[in-house]
């Protein structure tokens, strides 16, 4: 009698499957397969450089705005630098850190001495507000490609309908303005409408009707034009994804295998309705994960700079049934999509589309995206060559006042119908993702990719 209880719990135990929940294999393949038919889910993280310093760039140019709309708001946009550092222990700066910050960009701020009341007073320099003012200039003239994008992003939704709220976190990805409920969705009634409109939370913007022209995913554009330039094989190139691994990605022999068969598995469009499928198959199981896959890289393709952070992103992840281990997930498609945790202390985990980036620089800038890295290069630019000359300090008589006017004025009625800038919505969310991202730490499972094994880079977990 014991020898069949003991050949039973070998068998229980031979089976892994039977002790993991079916919930746990929704989108990615079981850890029983071999590394010959399937990507392994646990692996390395190996950091692009090129990735990781655009992001340092970008932590200076958030902090550099957070100082921006402390100062616009002001009555002739300036602050006496007293106040400064009051103002800026609200927003999480260190005491007297607000003053030795604005010196180092001479070129964005400048401080000078009241004629009258002899006290010092910090305001924007030139540069800074011809900036502001192309960077808003950008942004009205894009809003039908804004419109554009909103409707796929509905249309990506399996309901067709997001809620306003994640929406209005992720507009400045998506290249929205601030009054975009206004300016975008009740200006087209033929194309949205706001449901459920009691309280501001619970607004939801829908689609009216789906247009199958926009139903066009932007990795069916480059196969078609790899296709037609490379002259592909089209049975390999029909379901392909552009991958390109970051330097010193080590790649196995079986992991090879695994991302040549990954990359011939079919799935379906994001913008399908997969609603009378029957999902339960493993065929189905695979064509969901690669439907994952495809949905992120549209999701990325239609912001601005072709990145977004994996916080927001997760805000979609019910409306567009995507895996909950969202970080995870994308570790597995490093050639694919790059996930940096620099320019906020590992706080914030941004993706980038690999294939829309070549040596930090967008292949396909647009006027918008140009306007925001003129910020960046105000930041760049060493405190040594700035000079306090008479262009500088006496620009107010060479007739731009009136364009410093008008840019405060506008920053001061957004902040009185409560249209607060983006710059504070990365810091405040993430507090109810965490199920959504990925706990293992943000900086140790690093590698550079010199030292490692080949297999063991890739290995299973």
């Amino acid at each position: 009698m014991a020898i069949p209880t003991i050949l039973t719990l070998l068998k229980s135990r031979s089976n892994p499957l039977r002790s993991i929940p079916p919930s746990l294999h929704t989108f990615t393949p079981s850890k029983s397969m071999s590394q010959s038919t399937a990507i392994p889910r646990k692996q390395v993280r190996v950091r692009d450089h090129g990735y990781d310093n655009y992001m340092e760039v970008q932590k200076k140019t958030r902090r550099v705005l957070k100082f921006q709309s402390l100062i616009l708001p002001h009555h002739n946009q300036t602050i006496p630098a007293s106040r400064l550092d009051g103002l800026a222990r609200r927003l999480g700066f260190k005491q007297y850190e607000a003053g030795a910050f604005i010196l180092k960009f001479p070129h964005i701020f400048e401080v000078y001495e009241h004629p009258v009341q002899r006290i010092l007073f910090c305001r924007l320099t030139r540069k800074a507000l011809l900036q502001i003012r192309e960077e808003k200039e950008a942004l009205l003239a894009q809003i039908p490609d804004a419109v554009v994008r909103l409707r796929k992003l509905l249309m990506m939704s399996g309901t067709r309908r997001l809620r306003l709220e994640h929406v209005r976190v992720a507009r400045s990805e998506f290249g929205l303005p601030d009054d975009f409920e206004y300016s975008v969705v009740r200006k087209h009634p033929e194309y949205f409408r706001l449901v459920d409109a009691k309280e501001t939370r619970n607004k939801y913007i829908e689609i009216v009707e789906r247009d199958p022209k926009l139903a066009v995913c932007a990795i069916e554009r480059v196969r078609e034009m790899e296709y037609r330039t490379r002259g592909l094989d089209a049975e390999d190139s029909r379901f392909s994804f552009l991958i390109d691994f970051p330097p010193g990605f080590k790649i196995g022999k079986y992991y090879r295998i695994a991302v040549w068969k990954w990359q011939r598995v079919p799935y379906w469009s994001p913008y399908e309705d997969i609603s009378g499928y029957d999902l339960r198959s493993i065929e189905a199981q695979k064509r969901m994960e690669k439907r994952a896959v495809a949905t992120i890289h549209e999701l990325v393709s239609l912001t601005v700079e072709k990145k977004i952070t994996l916080e927001r992103i997760a805000h979609f992840r019910m409306a567009m049934n995507l895996p909950k281990r969202l970080k995870e997930f994308l570790l597995q498609h490093q050639g694919i999509f790059y996930i940096s945790t620099r320019g906020n202390q590992g706080k914030l985990h941004t993706v980038f589309l690999r294939e829309a980036y070549k040596r930090g620089e967008l292949l396909e800038p647009n006027d918008l995206y140009l306007a925001r890295r003129k910020l960046g290069d105000l930041v760049l630019m060493s405190p040594r060559k700035a000079r306090v000359d008479r262009e500088l300090v006496s620009y107010r008589r060479d007739g731009d006042e009136d364009d410093i006017e008008r840019v405060g004025r506008v920053y001061a009625e957004n902040e009185f119908r409560g249209e607060r800038s983006d710059v504070f919505d990365g810091e405040k969310e993430g507090g109810d993702l965490i199920t959504d991202l990925s706990s293992d730490d943000d900086d140790g499972d690093y590698t550079d990719g010199e030292g490692d094994d080949p297999e063991d880079a890739c290995a299973t977990e």
